[in-house]
């Protein structure tokens, strides 16, 4: 009974969406436009690079809390870390104050990296941090993330029930991204060089829906 008070604890935990919030503040939804999700990158489409920072931190902050709190109260079950985390990410994807409406997830998997070993984190983060340059697109680092992560606790754990976990939550992040693979495949999804080119970048996707609109 304490670890379902606690799972439901770090959903609650999970659903404290910071974007949704920043939007509110600003007189909007901030699911009702941009990428229509209420997560960091969409923050900082819509309000800017510092929100967008604050709430990429909050996001993650919550699941490496969730998982450290975890394995403090229940050091002897091996994936309570893991599972407490992934709770917090079903509630940040899902939460129940706001429709079920939420983000994609992955700053709080991030989180939940972090919070399992720095090392490893810091490891993955440099690799994508090269590849991110090469695919240009965020969502082809968060398939890379997702999928690679597990592994990665799999091997260095050899817990069967924490690593199914993990490629089950890992599936509905990368589920949450289909729309963008889309929007790669019809040239409207913004890449990395939006960050420091964003009218360059506007003018590309601009011009592509002018396209698609046309061939219509």
């Amino acid at each position: 009974m304490k670890i379902v008070i606690l799972a439901l604890m770090c959903y609650l935990v999970g659903c404290i969406n910071p974007a949704y919030i920043i939007g509110r503040v600003k007189g909007f939804d901030i699911r009702n436009f941009g990428s229509l999700n209420a997560g960091a990158s969409n923050v900082a489409i819509n309000v800017g690079k510092r929100a967008a920072a604050f709430t990429a931190v909050f996001d993650m902050m919550k699941a490496f809390f969730c998982y450290k709190f975890a394995i403090e109260l229940f050091p002897e079950i091996p994936y309570i870390g893991v599972i407490c985390a992934v709770c917090c990410i079903i509630g940040h994807i899902y939460p129940v104050f706001m429709g079920f409406h939420g983000g994609k997830g992955f700053a709080c998997l991030w989180g939940m990296i972090f919070a399992f070993d720095v090392r490893v984190a810091i490891s993955m983060i440099i690799v994508l941090a090269i590849l991110a340059f090469a695919v240009r697109y965020l969502c082809v680092i968060t398939t890379l993330t997702s999928l690679s992560f597990p592994v990665i606790y799999c091997l260095m754990t050899k817990d069967v029930v924490g690593t199914l976990t993990l490629f089950w939550i890992g599936a509905i992040i990368i589920g949450k991204h289909f729309p963008n693979f889309k929007r790669i495949r019809l040239g409207t999804e913004a890449r990395m060089s939006s960050l420091w080119n964003r009218e360059e970048e506007e003018e590309r996707i601009r011009k592509n829906l002018e396209k698609l609109t046309d061939e219509e």
